[in-house]
């Protein structure tokens, strides 16, 4: 008699996917909470007039980011993960507490780079692919990926009544502690790291740079890089269509926030069933085309008469998508990569996460500017489509479920 399919995730699973994602999600909540309020409260600094000086000083931690990924990804491989994700809380930590005592924007531009030397996404990534098996890893990926969307709706609702009540160096002292607490999780919650490097024999360099050369590891590394390009480049145009809509600018994350929360029952209903019948490819590539065509509907929307249900809906379909590429992503990454190399691998797929995110604060400001929102749309959906060409002939490796009889939770 068949033992039955388990697809459950196991305690040590539950447990890992948990603490990692409750990680994730404090970092990206100190990092975004400053963002709707960063360029109003650091006006009130020495150098605060300076219009380039101050955005250089929030732009630096995604600079920063961009460049250390890679290096933490190979250091996560040598040294182990739950080392490097140490060090990167502390670094983030040390950053937030320099920017709470900044007296000029240089200072804050110090702080916020040595923030962004926390660079510890493709160590936490690599980690929970170590701690999950292949046709649960999704599962995993989603809670990682579904806190940014979160954390940012929640941001733009915390980060304001934070400031009115502790100011900036108030939001920083939190992002520190919150960074202190994450050392606390990793060390006693999430379970122990198992050395990929005492089993599995290393890899040369020759051999290292085949394996992140794979055609299909560079169109995920392509796609992740449209992905955040289009996010924020698209940010520069929605907050004026909400208040052409008549909400306040206040009141925008109350319609960031149902929209988000009802993306993730969205995905939860679609994404981990129509992986496990084989159907990622299809959901994969329809979640490309159905960003595409939210794009192009805001076209639409700003030549008549915004309402606010309507742009309540097509941001609702947006993360969405963006949501179900955001989990799926990096889980395919994590399967096409070799234990011993999957820090580097997620090294490199997160650096140009981290570089999609810099163009397009860049690209938005610029694009509206010189040919206006219904522009920048259209170029943000260009880009999609051109995403979905390069991911056409992309081949899904399944997760295909093993029979155990584990016990699971």
């Amino acid at each position: 008699m068949s033992i039955p399919e388990n697809t459950s995730l196991s305690s040590d699973e539950k447990r890992s996917c948990a603490s990692l994602a409750t990680i994730y999600s404090m970092r990206m909540l100190g990092l975004f909470m400053v963002l709707p309020v960063f360029i109003m409260e650091a006006r009130q600094y020495p150098g605060g007039d300076d219009p380039s000086s101050v955005g250089l000083a929030m732009g630096m931690y995604g600079l920063v980011q961009a460049m250390l990924q890679i290096p933490f990804g190979l250091a996560a491989d040598k040294f182990g993960r739950k080392r490097v994700i140490v060090f990167g809380l502390l670094l983030l930590a040390l950053g937030s507490v320099i920017a709470a005592c900044a007296t000029s924007v240089t200072g804050l531009a110090l702080g916020r780079a040595i923030q962004g030397g926390g660079a510890i996404s493709a160590a936490v990534t690599a980690l929970l692919a170590d701690q999950t098996r292949d046709h649960v890893r999704t599962k995993g990926m989603a809670l990682i990926g579904a806190s940014i969307g979160l954390m940012f709706a929640l941001s733009l609702i915390i980060g304001p009544l934070l400031a009115a009540h502790v100011g900036l160096q108030g939001i920083f002292g939190i992002s520190a502690a919150m960074a202190l607490l994450g050392i606390l999780i990793i060390a006693y919650w999430t379970p122990q790291e198992v050395s990929v490097e005492k089993t599995v024999e290393k890899k040369t360099f020759a051999q290292l740079r085949t394996t992140l050369m794979q055609s299909d590891l560079l169109r995920l590394d392509f796609g992740v890089f449209i992905l955040y390009a289009v996010q924020l480049a698209m940010w520069v145009g929605i907050p004026s269509l909400l208040s052409q809509a008549g909400v306040s600018n206040k009141d925008h994350g109350w319609v960031y926030l149902p929209a988000v929360l009802l993306s993730f029952v969205f995905m939860g209903i679609t994404l981990f069933r129509m992986e496990r019948k084989g159907k990622l490819r299809p959901l994969f590539l329809g979640s490309i085309v159905c960003v595409m065509l939210v794009l192009i509907a805001m076209v639409f929307q700003i030549e008549g008469q915004q309402n606010i249900w309507m742009l309540g809906f097509l941001i609702f379909l947006f993360f969405s998508g963006f949501n179900i590429l955001e989990a799926s992503q990096p889980s395919l990454a994590s399967r096409m990569s070799p234990p011993d190399s999957r820090g580097a691998v997620l090294g490199v797929y997160n650096t140009l996460q981290s570089l999609g995110i810099f163009a397009g604060g860049a690209m938005g400001g610029v694009l509206s500017r010189a040919i206006g929102l219904q522009g920048l749309f259209l170029v943000c959906a260009v880009l999609m489509a051109i995403w979905c060409v390069v991911s056409w002939p992309m081949k899904f490796i399944s997760s295909k479920p093993v029979n155990t009889n584990t016990s699971s939770i």
